[in-house]
């Protein structure tokens, strides 16, 4: 296997990032496949890890995969224009709310993709956050020097896309059935099932992820173990889940989570790896 560059790292804070799982969820990879697909893509923390030389990525956040296609295609203009924002609160507030304006539609691929990673360094605990308009809502974080233009893994992260085989789409996560055979590999990392009702987090796309959406996952899921396509899948370790998933092997792990509005609340949670291969 090609060595891993240790600078290809995830260039975005995400919700339910995977860095601290990481030996655990490797550990529970299989040893052999040809087609690496993640259709929860996120701030991307298992696939930098992996490094798979054939890859489909897919979010149904087309913000985000437009920042994943920016870096790839784009990244010198990127840089440029992620060195034009500054920390400042007014100035904050001002590119937050370009999403409210019907001029947003005009502005260029790249200025959208170098005002999210610049919301994401500068907003409150780096939280990717829309409202059910779709519009951008987390607050000003008021960091004294934010990482804003984190050229080194922009660079590494831009050579990895185009050095390899990695096809990025913007789809429903459902397809995934369109696009795989039996030497694919499927990791899903969709939004979590809530351990409690305050604690449901689906804000970083528009439209949530219910009981029902688990469920289609689930059934997804089974067809792919039907097809002999092994998956590995993370979730919250609730009931639902492990009954819905019963007839596969779940591994229970613990996680520092800290994105509960609830300060006390934070801290180590359950969480389940779950697959249906040895």
């Amino acid at each position: 296997m090609a060595k891993k560059n240790k600078l290809v790292a995830p260039f975005l804070k995400w919700v339910g990032g995977k860095r601290q799982l990481m030996p655990e969820i490797m550990q529970l990879f299989p040893k052999k496949f040809s087609i690496y697909h993640e259709p929860f893509v996120g701030g991307g923390a298992v696939l930098f890890s992996l490094q798979p030389k054939k890859a489909i990525i897919n979010d149904a956040n087309s913000e985000l995969i437009n920042v994943y296609n920016t870096i790839k295609n784009n990244l010198e203009e990127l840089i440029i224009d992620l060195k034009i924002h500054k920390n400042e609160s007014d100035y904050f507030y001002k590119i937050r709310s370009l999403d409210r304006d019907v001029s947003f539609e005009s502005i260029t691929d790249v200025q959208r993709a170098s005002r999210i990673i610049f919301l994401n360094k500068t907003c409150f605990n780096g939280l990717y956050r829309v409202n059910s308009s779709g519009e951008f809502n987390s607050p000003f974080g008021k960091y004294a020097n934010p990482n804003i233009v984190n050229e080194a893994t922009l660079r590494a992260v831009s050579d990895y896309l185009n050095s390899n085989d990695v096809k990025i789409t913007n789809l429903d996560y459902s397809q995934i059935l369109n696009s795989v055979d039996k030497n694919s590999f499927v990791y899903f990392d969709p939004p979590y099932h809530p351990v409690s009702p305050s604690s449901n987090f689906t804000g970083y796309t528009q439209g949530g992820f219910g009981v029902d959406e688990q469920i289609k996952l689930r059934d997804i899921c089974n067809q792919l173990h039907s097809n002999g396509i092994k998956f590995l899948l993370s979730n919250s370790a609730t009931t639902l889940i492990k009954e819905i998933y019963a007839d596969y092997e779940i591994h229970e792990v613990k996680a520092n989570r800290s994105i509960n509005s609830d300060a006390e609340k934070r801290g180590e949670i359950s969480e389940v790896l779950i697959r249906n291969y040895e």
